[in-house]
């Protein structure tokens, strides 16, 4: 079982990444956030869920923790395949997704591509007393929002950088930053990246 990589950063693109790991290319499926914020030459560690199917072996990839739990307790949901697993993470953070079930609002899932009506109960069904949310089960309208700058806080935590100094730059984003541009995790991720330079970066050109 590969469980992580850490390795320098060959491709990123779309929903992919591909690492190089002692000379060997792993090509990783991500959420885009993870993805847009990978950068080629750099080194990266992703935490990570290998598949195992007859046909193919298929590795996805997490910025942090939380995501790949999640991702796994999700996989585990009949009617829940890895891909559209993925799909949650991309649209909502652990903490989101923990709220959603904690307050059995499966709405928020129906909103995920890939995920029905059925599929959407089901999930809040089956991870019920399985994930714990620190926030209040009501979830507010601005939520939305919420959810992005956590997305773009993982990703850019994930890559090195303090959480605090990550959290710092965020904030500022977030405030400078158009309303379209604050509900858009790659538009904020792209701002926020750019607001710490990359002279900031932790990873090496190679």
């Amino acid at each position: 079982m590969i469980s992580s990589l850490r390795g320098r950063v060959l491709t990123a693109a779309g929903s992919s990444v591909v690492i190089d790991v002692g000379g060997v290319g792993f090509h990783v499926n991500a959420t885009p956030a993870l993805a847009l914020a990978s950068r080629e030459g750099h080194e990266i560690t992703v935490h990570t869920s290998l598949i195992v199917r007859e046909d193919a072996l298929t590795l996805f990839g997490f910025a942090t923790r939380d995501e790949l739990d999640v991702f796994e307790l999700l996989i585990g949901v009949t009617g829940v395949g890895p891909k559209s697993a993925l799909g949650v993470l991309s649209a909502l953070s652990p903490e989101q997704v923990a709220s959603a079930v904690q307050a059995d609002d499966d709405a928020v899932f129906r909103k995920v591509s890939g995920i029905g009506p059925k599929t959407a109960k089901l999930i809040t069904v089956s991870l019920a007393g399985k994930l714990v949310s620190t926030r209040s089960v009501s979830m507010p309208a601005t939520v939305a929002a919420g959810g992005v700058a956590e997305s773009v806080l993982a990703a850019i935590t994930g890559l090195g950088w303090s959480e605090r100094v990550a959290a710092d730059a965020v904030e500022e984003t977030m405030a400078a930053a158009s309303d379209v541009e604050a509900a858009s995790v790659p538009a904020l991720l792209r701002l926020t990246l750019a607001r710490l330079g990359p002279a900031q970066h932790f990873g090496r050109s190679r």
